[in-house]
């Protein structure tokens, strides 16, 4: 019975994306805050780029854009880059389908 249950969140843990602060590209590293060009230079142009919408800055005066960039895949797992106002915010792996 254990062993199945470790197996099973062993399984899920697995199929579910994981966030992190630094990526390797290459022999490059990005992190979170670093702008879009940056991230352009060191890892080249993403599979894909999708407008996610636009945010409000906390005191309300500004909107900026937010996106999702896509790289990968790569031994199997694909990289998610959201960025914000053009920095990068969040850095999400998981692996593919």
């Amino acid at each position: 019975m254990i062993l199945r249950l470790a197996g099973l969140v062993l399984a899920l843990s697995a199929s579910q994306a994981w966030a992190a602060d630094t990526l390797r590209c290459g022999s490059q590293l990005i992190s979170v805050g670093d702008r879009s060009s940056e991230v352009v230079h060191k890892c080249g142009e993403p599979v894909s780029r999708d407008l996610l919408g636009y945010k409000r800055s906390a005191d309300r005066r500004e909107e900026f854009q937010v996106e999702e960039w896509t790289y990968g895949p790569n031994g199997g797992m694909y990289q998610y880059l959201r960025f914000e106002g053009n920095r990068l915010k969040q850095i999400t792996s998981k692996r593919g389908n």
